[in-house]
């Protein structure tokens, strides 16, 4: 570049500030002429526009009015990430109070700007050593920030501004919270830069300090009183930038995940109480929809052990209730529907309270008169001796069947089989003990009954012809419609009205399945209020987090973090909290679960709602944690960086 074309040049530029109706002018058409490899100071009172003119020379800030131009290109008209690109490439900043990032080391703090410009990890963190080296701050590496003095802050300051080449340094009042004898070693490493190459800016009130400047401008109440001639000094920067490769959208995800891991780590009680949040919301919706679908399956379990297949004709007027003393089926009923197509079985129910006696025992129960097919169809068989076979049925046989309720009452520890009892005074011997069934969906026991054959059962006990009701049991089921009403055409055509009710238990396992499937819902649904109650909270928290992140978002900003950049990392933080407060969440609610069914509590677990719960989760940390990084992302630099 020709020595007499300025790098930086401000024609007529303008700041104004508007609060309410108040307008203050800060900067009055201020016009400057800056060349590289000069040592330029601006010096004023406080108050006098001087950092509001390095705000705008650094591109932290805009000019109200006028114009801009670096290297002859109109700053002015630059996006806010045209700007972070000039300041990443161009400028390096020191700063009163440092404004080193606390979180980070001195080799982070210094390979910041770095990050931001695509530099691979090992090249920065050789750069990052060479700089220490060279500011004589080698063995502070590993140091945070509370571990150096203000003088080691402020070199570590310097590095990281010469960190991408640092072909402009601009310092704002570099020596004013620094002991005289840091103040004159910062002076000097400047005289040392600029003797290299190095375009410095400095901002001081104290003309002492302005002296070692090769040129000094003088402003005051926003007007530039006094400027002096240019020096301008040839030389080449010798310590030149590190070589940028490619921008990676997985390298900027990891960098911004590698920084929100170590803010998380470094707020660790915080992290914890966001978490809670999550971890409460996603262990209650794997728990509830646990028990939930538990309870569906134990209640399906129960309608289903009835038998699935099977349609039960029960006598009765399609719109009556009950069937008590109505007189329409019949046996031969059962023979003609058992010539229906898709028809398995077919079997007889009638059925009486009787008290049932052995020795000085006896048991209110009930008996079942039924055919030999009664085990094939209802899927309950035997488990000492035998039933009773068609053969018995024909022979008008008084044998018996009992359930277990029945045996354990009557014979307790003796052995049933081939003893006789009575039947409301009717002699039966006992030939075979039912399986345990226990209590059916409705609570009753299943075991307290007694089976006889239907002809010895209804000549001897209940003393009718007329059935109970008609279990027909199906071997196609996907023809359960068309055969329901092949056997309610037949019975209308026997009996010459309709004079039965056909119940068809497929619907009501259907139905059942609609009802648990509503209290599963109801079940979720609450649970997910406390993951939306978790998820406010991680938006909570990520606002406060911005705000008491303020300073370091505009440090970021000043060493040329885009706003992409700035929103990646906070949302990261938002989404690893989400993550994994969603895997603790899980194991936890596993946890519950499994105590839960020790306990005695029918769960049952899927996949489903466990990725649900973790989706949810992540979502949730996404869309609660966009607002936060958004405002994190849309702060202005030059606010962010005079917060406290």
């Amino acid at each position: 570049m020709k020595t007499n074309t300025p790098l930086i040049q401000l024609q007529n530029i303008t700041k104004i500030y508007k609060n309410g109706e108040t307008i203050l002018k800060v900067l009055k058409e201020v016009n400057l002429e800056i060349y590289q490899g000069e040592f330029v100071a601006i010096v004023g009172a406080s108050g006098s526009g001087k950092s509001t003119l390095m705000n705008i020379l650094g591109c932290l800030d805009k000019p109200t009015h006028g114009k801009y131009l670096f290297n002859a290109q109109d700053v002015s008209l630059f996006s806010k990430d045209q700007l972070a690109s000039l300041r990443r490439e161009s400028f390096g900043f020191v700063f009163q109070s440092y404004n080193l990032i606390h979180s980070l080391k001195a080799h982070e703090n210094i390979e910041v700007p770095a990050i931001y410009a695509n530099i691979l990890p090992q090249e920065r963190f050789k750069k990052a050593q060479e700089l220490l080296e060279y500011l004589n701050l080698k063995e502070k590496t590993h140091n945070y920030p509370s571990q150096l003095s203000g003088g080691q802050q402020q070199r570590v300051s310097i590095a990281r501004a010469l960190m991408n080449g640092g072909a402009i340094i601009l310092a704002d009042e570099p020596t004013g919270a620094l002991d005289s004898k840091s103040g004159q070693e910062v002076m000097k490493l400047f005289n040392e830069l600029s003797q290299k190459g190095h375009t410095i800016i400095l901002i001081t009130h104290d003309m002492e300090v302005a002296s070692h400047a090769h040129r000094i401008i003088e402003i005051k109440d926003g007007e530039i009183i006094k400027n002096s001639q240019p020096k301008i000094n040839t030389k080449n920067i010798s310590l030149s930038p590190l070589q940028q490769h490619n921008s990676s959208k997985l390298n900027e995800i990891y960098e911004s995940t590698k920084s929100a891991m170590i803010s998380l780590k470094m707020n660790l009680f915080r992290t914890i109480l966001t978490l809670l949040g999550i971890v409460i919301g996603v262990a209650s919706v794997i728990a509830m929809l646990a028990i939930g679908d538990g309870a569906k399956k134990e209640v399906l379990d129960r309608i289903s052990a009835m038998g699935t297949n099977l349609l039960v004709i029960r006598p009765g007027m399609p719109t009556g209730r009950g069937h008590g003393g109505i007189k329409t089926l019949v046996y031969e009923d059962v023979e003609a529907i058992k010539e229906v197509k898709n028809i398995l079985w077919a079997i007889p129910e009638t059925k009486k309270d009787v008290t049932a006696r052995y020795g000085n025992n006896d048991q209110t129960t009930k008996i079942n008169a039924t055919t030999a097919d009664y085990t094939h169809v209802r899927k309950w068989y035997v488990s000492q001796g035998s039933f009773f076979t068609q053969e018995d049925n024909n022979n008008l046989a008084k044998v018996a069947v009992i359930g277990q309720t029945v045996a354990q009452a009557l014979f307790g520890t003796q052995d049933p089989i081939g003893k006789f009892i009575l039947i409301d005074s009717i002699m039966f011997q006992v030939i075979g003990i039912m399986n345990k069934k226990g209590a059916n969906a409705f609570g009753e026991d299943e075991d307290d009954v007694i089976f006889t054959p239907f002809s010895s059962g209804n000549l001897h006990i209940i003393g009718q012809t007329y059935l109970r009701n008609v279990t027909v049991a199906m071997d196609d089921l996907s023809l359960i419609e068309s055969t329901e009403n092949e056997i309610k055409r037949l019975l209308i055509q026997r009996h010459g009205v309709e004079d039965f009710r056909i119940l068809n238990m497929a619907s009501l396992i259907e139905d059942a399945t609609k009802t648990q499937n509503t209290l599963t819902i109801l079940l979720g649904s609450i649970a997910a209020i406390s993951l939306l109650v978790g998820g406010i909270g991680v938006m909570n928290i990520m606002l406060v987090n911005v705000t008491e992140r303020t300073k370091e978002i505009g440090i970021r900003m000043a060493t040329g973090a885009r706003m992409r950049n700035i929103l990646q990392q906070f949302l990261i933080e938002a989404l690893v909290v989400s993550a994994l407060g969603g895997m603790i969440g899980i194991v936890i609610g596993l946890g519950v679960t499994l105590i839960l069914n020790l306990l005695g509590t029918a769960v049952e677990y899927s996949i489903l709602p466990i990725v649900l719960a973790f989706s949810c989760a992540f979502l949730t940390g996404l869309i609660f944690g966009y607002l936060p990084a958004k405002k994190a992302a849309n702060l202005d630099p030059v606010e962010a960086l005079a917060s406290k």
